[in-house]
């Protein structure tokens, strides 16, 4: 399109902004009416997508990092035919697929945005794909608002990106000056963005984001830089086009006042249809099938002392052997998560992503999109910096394996900024999630092949020191089982636990045993979904269950352990949770539990204070 065509259309796509907030009485219109110009210029003359085969490995990718702009993006649809007018105007209505920020209930939508921050480190992740493995001529294009550069995350991004010249990557940044409830840190400084980008490694392109021909020229310019990513940083207004409401605070988020009127004064209504380009590549739409064959996972013996995250390394590089779609991400800690198993075995399918955990989430979300299956690892503690990540994940109905080392106290010396304590409760959370927990070595090998091809967060978590092994190398672990590792007629008192309390759970289980005090343990290796089953029918044969786990009490095992009673289904006479109450210092791992109380010690005096009274 010419510039005036491209003109025509920016009104249109304000035009529509403004209508649908109308109708739904909700959204964002001004945020949307100030980058119509650039999305214009983008959808009719550099945009490469099929709108009917959005699983093409060439469409390129479009992320709108202002997910609030949803009416943009919606109104881009419209004009290219992807949604009619009748599902338009649906916006912001129940059970439509134009929610109020984008998600992929809408095929074009590859991951969901609106927490700001996000939409780069996902794009980031997508070049990297393409760049190292997909050899696909894709382009990626973030819009992001002026807002969320105060976000660490972006920074992460944008470093990562100039760091591996990742010049199929261009951010859109409209700089429109007016954020939420007033303006921004730099508002319509175009070169202090500028400044900070180049620092990078970016190149960029300071424009008039209202000047189409401007506009139109970035992006060729963006297209054609090689080596580099590119930042188009374009001076724009809030509400553009529309007096009453351009460049004035306290318009954020709020249909406009008077849309008829509005509507008008943008020109009207009109009806531009935009023959989008079609992808350059080949038409390799079902995607080559990702080799498959056995997975010859590491074997251990019965007996032997081993660390689950020794295991884990090697299991993934097995993993990765016989599914040439697994990819590693790491953040800097590869020779203690020992995904430098992997990285030695495949490297061409590791990625580092330095001390940037929020980069490293956001990788494999967008790694994922592409049909690749990741596994980002780092220490369990560090994962707590990606939490809105891994939540946005979860909307992003994303398929992703985190995995995270050297959890608990048991860790030792090291002390609490090490310790990951918050990790089960913060992943149960997590809607969809599986947790994992394993203790020993081949169960952490089978579960790490269990994970593959699971929908939504997985998380396996990991421990830094070596736990016997007692399950053979041939046993199955299925998610959401459990396994019962003591037991008998007479049992008082059930003792659950995973990882390391396991075993702590085994010895108490022993010694007790030599005092007549019979017992049963439970290993809990899938915290969620939790064995309902199993531990109803512990519940039942001993009526006092003790829960006992390397992590703070509050939503780790023994809540997930309450939850199964929680809906009226017959409960335990007591059910006692031993965690790690106390805050942490330096120590030994062995005098780290004792001063947790979560050591066989402590679990076998817990049991005898309680003997008595299950007895009754």
């Amino acid at each position: 399109m010419n510039s005036e065509q491209l003109t025509e259309l920016a009104q249109q796509l304000r035009v529509d902004s403004v209508r649908v907030a109308d109708a739904a009485g909700s959204g964002h219109p001004t945020s949307s009416m100030s980058a119509a110009d650039l999305m214009a210029a983008l959808l009719a003359n550099h945009l490469h997508y099929d709108f009917d085969h959005p699983e093409h490995p060439g469409n390129d990718r479009l992320i709108f990092s202002k997910g609030h702009a949803s009416p943009l993006l919606y109104s881009m649809y419209l004009a290219a035919g992807a949604i009619d007018e009748e599902e338009f105007l649906t916006y912001r209505t129940l059970g439509s697929r134009l929610e109020g920020h984008p998600t992929p209930r809408l095929p074009w939508v590859d991951v969901a945005t609106g927490s700001l921050g996000q939409g780069l480190p996902v794009g980031v992740g997508m070049a990297l794909a393409g760049q190292r493995l997909r050899h696909t001529p894709y382009h990626v294009w973030v819009l992001s608002g002026d807002s969320e550069m105060a976000e660490g995350s972006v920074w992460e991004a944008v470093e990562h990106a100039g760091d591996q010249h990742l010049d199929s990557v261009t951010l859109v940044l409209d700089v429109n000056r007016l954020g939420q409830r007033g303006p921004t840190r730099h508002q319509r400084d175009l070169d202090a963005y500028g400044r900070r980008l180049r620092a990078f490694g970016w190149h960029t392109v300071e424009i008039d984001g209202h000047d189409m021909d401007a506009v139109d020229a970035a992006f060729n310019e963006a297209k054609s830089t090689p080596r580099q990513p590119t930042a188009i940083i374009a001076g724009t207004r809030k509400g553009r086009g529309v007096h009453s409401v351009e460049d004035r605070e306290g318009m954020h988020g709020k249909p406009l006042p008077d849309a008829r009127s509005a509507i008008e004064e943008l020109g009207g209504r009109r009806s531009v249809r935009v023959p989008v380009a079609r992808p350059t590549a080949p038409d390799r739409a079902a995607r080559t099938a990702p080799r498959t064959g056995p997975v010859q996972l590491p074997r251990y013996a019965v007996g032997d002392e081993v660390a689950t995250r020794d295991a884990y390394g090697r299991a993934l590089a097995a993993l990765g052997t016989a599914r040439e779609d697994v990819v590693a991400l790491d953040g800097e800690v590869s020779d203690s998560t020992r995904v430098e198993f992997f990285a030695k075995e495949h490297p061409e399918r590791f990625f580092e992503c330095y001390i940037a955990e929020q980069q490293l989430v956001g990788a494999a979300v967008g790694m994922q999109a592409l049909g690749l299956a990741p596994y980002a690892s780092t220490f369990a503690a560090f994962l707590t910096r990606a939490h809105d990540f891994l939540r946005m994940a979860a909307v992003s109905r994303a398929s992703i394996t985190v995995v995270g080392s050297h959890a608990g106290v048991a860790i030792g010396q090291d002390g609490p900024s090490q310790m990951g304590l918050e990790d089960l409760a913060m992943f149960r959370a997590v809607h969809g999630s599986t947790v994992l927990h394993p203790c020993d070595a081949n169960q952490t090998a089978r579960l790490v092949e269990a994970t593959y091809g699971l929908s939504g967060v997985r998380y396996l978590r990991t421990l830094r020191g070596k736990t016997p092994v007692v399950y053979g190398p041939d046993e199955q672990f299925p998610i959401g089982g459990s396994r019962t590792l003591r037991r008998s007629d007479g049992d008082r008192v059930t003792l659950i636990g995973a990882g390391t309390t396991v075993h702590e759970c085994l010895a108490a289980a022993d010694a007790l045993a030599g005092e007549g005090i019979p017992v049963r343990v439970i290993d809990l290796y899938s915290v969620k979904p939790a064995d309902e089953a199993a531990l109803q029918a512990a519940a039942d044969d001993t009526g006092c269950l003790i829960t006992v786990e390397d992590h703070h009490p509050e939503g780790g095992i023994g809540d997930a352990v309450a939850e199964v009673f929680s809906d009226g289904r017959p409960a335990p006479r007591r059910l006692v949770r031993l965690a790690v109450g106390n805050l942490p210092g330096s120590a030994t791992a062995g005098e780290q539990l004792s001063s947790a109380g979560i050591d066989a010690e402590s679990v076998a005096a817990t049991v005898r204070l309680l003997s008595e009274k299950v007895m009754v």
